[in-house]
């Protein structure tokens, strides 16, 4: 800069040079008369000696000789005089570092940006600092409120549960906006009900679904709003910023210093306010096209900045947010209420005694609706287990389960071998899936994917022998009498709902009496040595099938329980000897006489009255001249007391008989039809050495036989005869 350019100061002429102390006093004087920002000078104590005039509501001259961390009475004053000192020693100068306080005659905390550079002598002794204070608290309120927006948005919407969509709201919230925050939800919306539309009914009562306080305020034992236990509920006052903010759905901002008349009519909310030092409220009604869900309340406390209007804007952005995703909730619960109601009534109402096996079930409700079990009785005491699941929520997984869980039931009764059934419910299901794809595009049900599987065994007592198939379900647990666990390898079928069309392979396993079978579904085999925990569970001794079963969920882990799941123990046994009789029988013209013969002396041991004694002769009489007639050796005939009276005829032919209604002139052709009138009900069942038919009888009064039935025996008490 040439002498000509150089500015001239004061009492100075122009062109004329500036020595370099009036430049530094003249910058000096032009950063403490000029600058925008707060700039004081700290000596090596950290003591103020100079400051500019930027200090807003205070007399610049009360502040000298006070610390700086008086000066702006900051929330840190430690951490805020090691970073000073550090500069003091030679470390890097401080630039825009964050920090928080307050101004004496401005209300509430302020944020302030501090950069601090060290003041030495020519000879690099340390004189003090400079430090440049910049009060950025609007930016800083401005970032809160976006980040406490962004929280709302990223933490409320991933539940389907009111409870936690209140809890995640109020977790957002605290403590960035608010220092203590309570939303509380129709108690008729809670329970399911569609929310009023309109201003909220003056009787209407609210349930506290969750709130939230700043660590400052947890020792604080409030009533009221803030303070009522979780799930209290209440019913607004009518002259309170709460009343008004439901009655003509807006929000509310309300200044709480001095103590507002409307108080007296809340007692409640008067206390809380006052243990909590709150100072500034907003309320927002929980709104949704026109209906009230319910009330957020927003409270800041002791020193915290008193909410102003963008803060309002924030509180009812954020409250329709948790608004419609309490909606959603609210519309899953109920339809999971549905659904769960459905389930319940499509699966078995009671336990059902079987002739040789012991059951018992344990069906823990979930967010999955689809789970099912069955026990169902077959023809010559054995028993079909069943447990399937369909995965998926809501009514339309209760529905597809109740379908197949009907369809099975079909099946089992027409004593198809387990891969057979399985292959036959395949086919339902396939179809099932095929209308739901013709479903018009658009429609919710033709956008939900189906999967569901099913595991499928059947007992039978007299051969003591389990034969089990799976479709995309795991396979049944088995252990012994002895609580050893036994293998039961069962090859994994397709999914029911899946496109492979694989056949279906069947296991058999042979069983002591005793021995004890869990039919689980997923959720109860997850996790690590979910198999391990359910077979030792299984082998303790002394317990019966229900607390088998209670101890299986109590070791569950927590998680494991959320989707809901079924479980089936059952244990095997026999039939008595004295309730089942068998015979041997020659493939002659004579052979129905000596059948009805023995039958009748039979029955008679057992003591059964005589009407079903001449009935069950005369079903005994048409099947064995049925497979004199049409069947094949080896001929064999058994009678089974239990519930029922159940006879059975084998034969070595795999020709299936039909029923016909046989024309007034024909002399032959009857027996079945006759059968089909005297029984409850008849079928055939084919196996690998021909086929049995079969029929059961409704006994007397429907109870079951019990004593010995004493007499010689006979051919009777499991005795075969030729």
């Amino acid at each position: 800069m040439s002498d000509a350019d150089t500015p001239a100061g004061p009492g100075r002429a122009p062109g004329t040079a500036m020595s370099e102390d009036d430049l530094d006093e003249a910058l000096l004087r032009a950063l403490f008369t000029q600058s925008a920002v707060v700039l004081v000078v700290l000596d090596p104590r950290l003591r103020l000696v100079r400051a500019n005039a930027r200090m807003e509501g205070v007399e610049t001259g009360e502040l000298i000789g006070r610390r700086f961390h008086d000066v702006f009475r900051l929330d840190d004053p430690e951490g805020a005089a090691d970073l000073l000192n550090g500069v003091l020693a030679g470390e890097d100068a401080i630039c825009d570092h964050l920090v928080r306080g307050r101004l004496r005659q401005i209300p509430g905390d302020r944020a302030f940006l501090v950069s601090a550079y060290r003041l030495e002598s020519p000879d690099g002794t340390a004189l003090g600092l400079l430090a440049a204070v910049v009060d950025v608290t609007e930016r800083e309120r401005a970032r809160a409120r976006e980040a406490a927006l962004a929280a709302v948005r990223d933490a409320v919407g991933g539940s389907l549960d009111v409870a936690a969509t209140c809890s995640a709201f109020i977790e957002a919230l605290v403590p960035g906006f608010a220092d203590l925050a309570v939303i509380e939800v129709v108690d008729e919306v809670l329970r399911g009900a569609d929310p009023p539309v309109g201003s909220l009914p003056p009787d209407a009562s609210l349930r506290r679904a969750a709130s939230g306080r700043c660590d400052a305020l947890r020792d604080v034992d409030g009533e009221g709003a803030g303070g009522r236990s979780s799930g209290g509920t209440r019913r607004l006052q009518l002259r309170t910023p709460y009343a008004l903010s439901v009655g003509d759905l807006e929000p509310r901002l309300v200044p709480l210093h001095p103590d507002p008349p409307w108080l007296d009519a809340d007692p409640e909310n008067a206390r809380t306010i006052a243990e909590t030092g709150a100072h500034s409220l907003i309320v927002v009604p929980l709104t949704l096209r026109g209906a009230v869900l319910g009330l957020v309340s927003l409270y800041r406390c002791g020193t915290s900045q008193p909410y102003d209007e963008q803060d309002l804007s924030l509180a009812r952005a954020a409250t329709t947010r948790a608004a419609l995703s309490i909606d959603n909730a609210r519309r899953f619960e109920r339809e999971h209420v549905i659904a769960s109601t459905v389930q319940r009534r499509l699966l078995p109402q009671t336990e059902r005694q079987q002739a040789a096996v012991d059951t018992a079930h344990v069906l823990l409700p979930g967010r999955d609706s689809g789970c099912w079990f069955d026990a169902i009785a077959l023809s010559g005491a054995r028993t079909a287990l069943v447990v399937g699941g369909v995965a998926g929520q809501g009514l339309q997984s209760a529905i597809a389960m109740g379908q197949l869980r009907t369809v099975i039931q079909a099946l089992a009764g027409l004593d198809l071998e387990p891969e057979e059934v399985l292959a036959r419910l395949k086919e339902t299901a396939r179809r099932l899936a095929d209308e739901r794809a013709a479903l018009p595009v658009g429609d919710a049900l033709r956008s939900e994917r189906l999967t569901a599987g099913c595991v499928y065994g059947v007992y039978d007592p007299f051969t003591r022998t389990c034969t089990v198939a799976r479709a995309g379900h795991p396979a049944p647990l088995a252990v012994g009498p002895d609580g050893r666990t036994l293998a039961l390898d069962v090859p994994e079928g397709p999914d029911l709902f899946s496109a492979d069309d694989s056949p279906f392979a069947p296991a058999t396993i042979t069983l002591e009496e005793g021995s004890v079978l869990a039919f689980c579904s997923d959720e109860l085999l997850s996790g690590d040595h979910a198999a391990q925990r359910i077979t030792g569970a299984l082998a303790r001794k002394g317990r019966s099938l229900r607390q088998m079963g209670d101890d299986i969920v109590y070791e569950l882990p927590d998680d494991a329980l959320s989707a809901g799941a079924a479980l089936l123990l059952a244990r095997t046994g026999t039939v008595a000897e004295h309730r089942v009789a068998t015979w041997k029988l020659p493939q002659e013209p004579t052979t129905p006489a000596t059948a009805r013969d023995l039958a009748r002396d039979r029955l008679q041991g057992w003591g059964l009255d005589e009407d079903t004694v001449d009935a069950a002769e005369l079903i005994v009489s048409e099947l064995v001249t049925n497979a004199v007639r049409y069947g094949s050796p080896p001929l064999r005939l058994r009678l089974l007391l239990d519930s029922t009276l159940t006879c059975e005829v084998h034969d070595g032919s795999t020709a299936a008989p039909h029923l016909r209604h046989a024309g007034s002139v024909d002399e032959g052709g009857r027996g079945l039809f006759i059968v089909s009138r005297l029984a409850a009900h008849w079928g055939a069942r084919h196996g690998p050495d021909g086929k049995v038919l079969w029929t059961e009888q409704e006994l007397p009064g429907g109870e079951e036989r019990t004593e010995d039935d004493g007499g010689d025996g006979g051919e009777g008490g499991g005795s075969e005869e030729g």
